[in-house]
């Protein structure tokens, strides 16, 4: 749930946001043309084919969300020459035109304003029009409006894959060196190649312990095998162990999930634990279901463990932070909301939708003893884009 919004109804309100913010554009873009000094035919060619473009790649990016594409490792040629610029033109169109809106309505409350002065001071207020000015303000607006879409463009080029190795040192009781991957979300936005480059990174950290919290996959379980086979590379001293995001609910079944992770020796731990053994003494490291599409189950996780042992819990989700933190808990890791994904850095702090949706958006969290991390993930969904919130290798060293 979004908002109180199923995933549908969720992709619905996009798609009328998105159809609303292309017809503006279009019509903003074909008033400019029509404006324009050129001949009657180059204005009506021009007008057709930037409708073309709009449509195009509105359909699909459109296609995308509702359709999913099970396409293994698409070309770069694909990628670059179409399913990027249509993502990009998708989100960016949003806000360029939301943009636009505001320096139109801005503007016609401008007049008004000058009309309602000139009403009542009884004074005119006519000023010659400036053609030298007045381009430049088209200039100046088209500019703005063509800033969302070159940061989106940033995000999805760049700042999407410029990944940090985030550090951590936590009181735990053990000393262990813990690595975290979550939302790695494998699909024609997370290739083979780059899921490869994330595994050496975190071979390169010399992990006691690996941990994935889930959302593995994009929107197909295709996507699964190329996942779990660039993962099992990584070497760790005590282990890999791993739990179930949403996106395994929304497009596999337990049986075959489980299957899956068997085959390729990563532990799905389900509502379960495993005790590891150190020269320090016994920590467990346990899992839980995802929490709204799953069949969580904290008390059968923790279940068994001597009392006092240090424990990871693997939750998806971190709105369990609390509870387990109750159940003597001492460090929860989680992912799911990919610190926003978009952030607006503001003076009192980052703004995103994962903030207006959860107290745990992203970062490190604290009740009593108690700790919980929400690392930002590494994939991405619904676009391939990031701003402010580049994607997260998590690397904690516990004591």
């Amino acid at each position: 749930m979004l908002f109180g919004m199923t995933i549908p109804a969720f992709r619905l309100s996009i798609l009328a946001l998105a159809v609303l913010a292309q017809l503006y554009l279009f019509f903003r873009a074909r008033r400019a043309i029509r404006s324009s000094r050129r001949s009657g035919r180059f204005k009506a060619r021009t007008t057709r084919l930037v409708g073309a473009g709009i449509g195009l790649l509105f359909v699909v990016n459109a296609g995308l969300m509702f359709q999913p594409l099970a396409w293994l490792d698409p070309p770069a040629a694909a990628r670059i020459g179409l399913l990027y610029p249509a993502a990009v033109w998708s989100l960016g169109s949003i806000f360029s035109a939301l943009l636009l809106l505001i320096v139109q309505v801005a503007g016609a409350l401008g007049r008004m304003a000058v009309r309602l002065f000139s009403g009542l001071t009884g004074r005119a207020a006519h000023a010659p029009v400036d053609p030298g000015r007045r381009r430049f303000l088209r200039v100046g607006v088209g500019g703005l409006a063509a800033v969302p879409i070159l940061l989106s463009g940033y995000g999805a080029a760049y700042a999407g894959k410029a990944y940090e190795v985030r550090q951590l040192d936590l009181p735990f009781g053990r000393r262990v060196r813990v690595v975290q991957l979550t939302d790695i979300h494998s699909g024609i936005y997370m290739s083979r190649e780059e899921m490869r480059r994330y595994a050496g990174q975190v071979n390169a950290l010399r992990p006691d312990v690996f941990v994935l919290t889930g959302d593995y996959i994009s929107n197909s379980m295709l996507f699964l095998p190329p996942c779990l086979e660039e993962m099992a590379r990584v070497r760790a001293r005590y282990g890999c162990f791993a739990t179930l995001g949403n996106h395994e609910h929304w497009y596999g079944h337990l049986e075959e999930l489980q299957a899956a992770f068997d085959r390729h020796g990563i532990p799905l731990l389900q509502n379960s634990h495993r005790v590891i053994q150190t020269p320090e003494g016994p920590f467990a490291v346990a899992g839980i279901d995802d929490l709204r599409t799953g069949d969580p189950d904290l008390p059968a996780a923790l279940r068994g463990l001597a009392p006092g042992i240090p424990t990871i819990l693997l939750s998806h989700r971190p709105e369990i932070f609390p509870r387990a933190a109750a159940g003597g808990v001492a460090l929860t890791l989680s992912g799911h909301y990919h610190g926003g994904q978009v952030q607006l850095r503001l003076p009192g702090g980052a703004i995103s939708l994962a903030h207006l949706r959860t107290p745990y958006p992203e970062g490190l969290y604290r009740i009593n003893d108690s700790h919980l991390y929400v690392s930002r993930g590494v994939g991405t969904t619904f676009t391939p884009v990031r701003l402010n919130v580049p994607p997260e290798v998590t690397l904690l060293h516990l004591r």
